[in-house]
């Protein structure tokens, strides 16, 4: 039973004491506490939060609020190597000024017979990122690429009815917990190092329902192994989920032309500016396959023909598969999504077309080969996998005294921003199209001077 006191909230709607028991009895519950009983004693929040008085007036809270933004500083593209999964490219002007318009920014749901052009909008990025994917189906954007990993081996456990799903190499730790949280209790996750003999070791005791891999890991490091996990996991009855940063698909193969069943990922890179816990939306795609289009839980919107020749609308295909029909009897829940950064995405991808998408993945590869080049020769620094092919995100060994995060630290006095602690001895760094020759130069210089 919770201790805390009941008391009749002024913005929150039944929260009146006699309201709150009304209710509960409605449902046959004791105590509000008894819906968290799921949620990890270790996750739970035992005492009230630590919060300071509260203002006194509207003004007073705009005076405060203004003040903790001044503290904030922008870090021009130049003097920031972080990466990992959230990326600073340049985001052309028209796709702020499209998404920020106000049928796109304030239409958060809508139907068909009043909401065309959203539709349209998503319609249309679903169409263009499935080009770039090399699919024939996409959703609506999930939350972020982390929800679109967890659903996408849901997607697969489902579609197959087995349990086991084999996960390849170095993946981000966050992402990792993201998958871990959402699959438990349903399937069992067996991490292999990204070698075909690990992976089909682990398909040898059967059941597996995926194998999941990257097509550039956490690291950076594109893996040249994966047509075989792929053929791997078809051997073993078993889905291929493939992860992939959507940016590189300029230059490198997309997974479905690998043979990938679902390719999944971020579409942050994409047109949408990195920010404070935002800026993320996950894509799923794959072939036009019953089996597969049937286990996606999030919105897929088509085109049909109206009783008006020439005439196109735009709306829900099989809505009926969607936890919006079956409720509660829905295969997996799903409610606000990310569809405004799909829109941006799709302004982008229309902005930069084919020829657009290989420069800039050829920008970002040619910059990143350099800039390991450069890192590689400053002394006390070494590359962990000198012949590997990477993309954007890298990481280099100290072999000083100097540990990674002393390192971090003195070059975030520099007024640099990278070599984020990979381990004691190991730090991580991103390039984009958005650093120069001479910026990768700066970088290298103040390693010189740090680490040796």
């Amino acid at each position: 039973m919770s201790t805390r006191v009941p008391r009749t909230h002024p913005y929150i709607p039944n929260s009146a004491p006699e309201v709150r028991k009304a209710m509960l009895a409605a449902v046959g519950a004791q105590d509000v506490e008894e819906f968290y009983a799921d949620i990890p004693a270790a996750l739970r929040l035992e005492h009230p939060l630590r919060l300071p008085e509260p203002l006194g007036s509207e003004a007073r809270l705009v005076a405060h609020m203004e003040e903790l933004l001044s503290r904030n500083t922008a870090v021009p593209p130049g003097r920031s190597f972080l990466g990992a999964g959230c990326y600073r490219h340049h985001v052309p002007a028209v796709v702020d000024e499209v998404v920020n318009r106000s049928e796109f920014l304030t239409a958060y749901a809508g139907e068909p017979y009043e909401d065309h052009g959203r539709f349209q909008a998503l319609w249309e990025y679903q169409s263009l990122m499935a080009e770039l994917l090399a699919v024939e189906v996409v959703n609506v954007p999930t939350y972020d690429g982390f929800q679109a990993a967890a659903t996408a081996l849901r997607m697969a456990g489902r579609a197959t009815g087995r349990r086991r799903l084999v996960l390849v190499g170095a993946i981000d730790p966050d992402r990792l917990s993201r998958i871990r949280d959402y699959v438990r209790g349903v399937h069992e996750l067996v991490p292999v190092p990204a070698d075909p003999a690990a992976v089909q070791d682990a398909l040898a005791e059967g059941d597996a329902a995926a194998v999941y891999a990257q097509l550039n890991d956490h690291c950076g490091r594109v893996d040249q192994e994966l047509p075989r996990y792929i053929e791997l996991a078809h051997q073993a009855g078993a889905l291929a989920v493939v992860h992939v940063n959507p940016i590189s698909l300029g230059v490198l193969t997309p997974p479905a032309e690998l043979g990938a069943d679902l390719t999944c990922g971020d579409l942050q890179p994409l047109g949408i500016h990195p920010s404070f816990g935002g800026g993320n939306a996950g894509f799923i795609g794959s072939p036009d396959d019953e089996r597969l289009v049937a286990e996606y839980p999030s919105r897929l919107f088509g085109l049909a023909p109206t009783e008006v020749p020439g005439e196109y609308g735009f709306g829900d295909v099989a809505y009926e598969r969607t936890s919006f029909a079956l409720r509660e009897e829905g295969k997996e829940w799903v409610g606000t999504a990310a569809a405004l950064h799909g829109i941006a995405a799709g302004v982008y991808l229309a902005l930069m077309g084919p020829h657009g998408m290989r420069e800039i993945g050829g920008t970002i590869l040619a910059n990143t080969a350099y800039a390991r080049q450069c890192l590689a020769r400053v002394p006390g620094v070494e590359l962990p996998d000198p012949q590997a092919v990477h993309f954007a995100d890298f990481t280099v060994r100290y072999t000083g005294e100097r540990s990674a995060a002393e390192i971090a630290e003195a070059l975030l006095a520099l007024g640099l921003h990278g070599g984020t602690p990979a381990g004691t001895d190991e730090g991580r760094y991103c390039v984009t199209e958005l650093h120069t020759r001479a910026d990768i130069d700066r970088l290298a210089d103040a390693l010189e001077e740090i680490v040796k």
